[in-house]
C-alpha cells in the first residue's frame, strides 16, 4: 500500500506512514522547520526542503536515516523531483530562484532565477518541463529540464502557491490562494484553459494521474476540493482536519493523504468514494506530503 513521508515543520522532523496499516513507522530528525517533500521511488530516497537552516535532508528509504544534507538557497519552500533524470528542484524564496540538485552526487548543479516569492514546484517528467509557482508575481515559469533555462511565463489568479501536474495529459493545475480558484494551464502552449472555483485558501492540487482527478486542499474550509481533470469541473467536496495543506497522492491504491497543520494529523481518503477512512497523528504541524506507491 505504499510508504508516506511527512514533514512536520513544529517538531523538526519526518514521520513516516505504512500505507497498509496508516501507522507511523518511524520519526525522522531533519533540518529546522521542514517544509516541502519530495520522493524518488525508484532510487529509494526522500528530499525534505527546510526552510530556516537552508538545506535539504536527503533520507534513505531503506534505512530512515538522513545520508546527506544540501545547502541551497534562503528561505527554501517546496521540491519536486524528475525521477528520469534524477534532478531535484527546490524553489528559494528569499533568493527568488530555483536549486537544481544532482540526486546521484547531492549537489547543486544549477540555480535558476525565477520570479517574485517562488513557492510549489511541480515536474512533468514526460516533458521535462518544471513549473514554479511564483506568488509575488501571479504567475508560474516553464523551465527547460534540458537547459534549465526559463522557456515562458504564465499568468494565473492571485496569490498563486502550489502546484500538480498530470504528465499523461499535459495540464498543469495551479492552486490560487487569493482568488479562491484552480487555473489549468496546457503544457503544450502553456495557455490557462481553465479556472475552477474552489474552497477558500486553496493550497495544493495533488494529481491522481491514473483516474484524471485532482485533489486541492481548502486551507479555511477543512475540506478537499475534487476536480475532474476531464471536465474542470468539482466532483466532490471531503472534509477534513484543521487547516488542510499538504496532499500526496498514490495512483497504485488510490489513497489521498492530507496533512492537517492544525489538527497534527493526516486524513487519508479513498479516492473511489471520496471518503475519509483513516485518520494518522503526527508531529507538530505537518506541511508536506510525500508518497512512495
Amino acid at each position: 500500500m505504499g510508504i508516506v513521508y511527512v514533514a512536520n515543520q513544529a517538531s523538526n522532523n519526518v514521520s513516516v506512514i505504512d500505507g497498509t496499516t496508516n501507522t507511523v513507522v518511524a520519526t525522522v530528525t531533519v533540518g529546522t522547520s521542514p517544509n516541502g517533500i519530495g520522493v524518488n521511488a525508484s532510487a529509494n530516497r526522500i528530499y525534505v526542503v527546510n526552510t530556516t537552516t537552508n538545506n535539504v535532508s536527503v533520507i534513505n528509504g531503506n534505512t530512515n536515516t538522513v545520508v546527506a544534507t544540501v545547502t541551497v538557497g534562503t528561505s527554501p519552500r517546496r521540491v519536486g523531483v524528475n525521477v528520469s533524470t534524477n534532478l531535484i528542484y527546490v524553489t528559494n524564496q528569499g533568493t527568488n530562484n530555483v536549486s537544481v540538485i544532482n540526486g546521484n552526487m547531492n549537489a547543486v548543479l544549477a540555480t535558476v532565477t525565477v520570479g517574485l516569492f517562488p513557492n510549489g514546484v511541480g515536474v512533468n517528467v514526460s516533458t521535462n518541463r518544471i513549473y514554479v509557482v511564483n506568488g509575488g508575481a501571479n504567475n508560474v515559469s516553464v523551465i527547460d529540464g534540458n537547459t534549465n533555462a526559463v522557456l515562458a511565463t504564465v499568468t494565473v489568479g492571485t496569490g498563486p502557491i502550489g502546484v500538480g501536474v498530470n504528465a499523461s495529459t499535459n495540464r498543469i493545475y495551479v492552486a490560487n490562494n487569493t482568488t479562491n480558484n484552480v487555473s489549468v494551464i496546457d503544457g503544450n502552449t502553456n495557455a490557462v484553459l481553465a479556472t475552477v472555483t474552489v474552497g477558500t485558501v486553496p493550497i495544493e492540487p495533488g494529481v491522481n494521474v491514473s483516474m484524471n482527478l485532482i485533489y486541492v486542499t481548502n486551507n479555511t474550509t477543512n475540506n478537499v476540493s475534487v476536480i475532474d481533470g476531464n471536465t474542470n469541473a468539482v466532483l466532490a467536496t471531503v472534509t477534513v482536519g484543521t487547516s488542510p495543506i499538504g496532499v500526496g497522492v498514490n495512483a497504485s491504491t488510490n489513497r489521498i493523504y492530507v496533512a492537517n497543520q492544525a489538527s497534527n494529523n493526516v486524513s487519508v481518503i479513498d479516492g473511489t468514494t471520496n471518503t475519509v477512512v483513516a485518520t494518522v497523528t503526527v508531529g507538530t504541524s505537518p506541511i508536506g506530503v510525500g508518497v512512495k506507491p
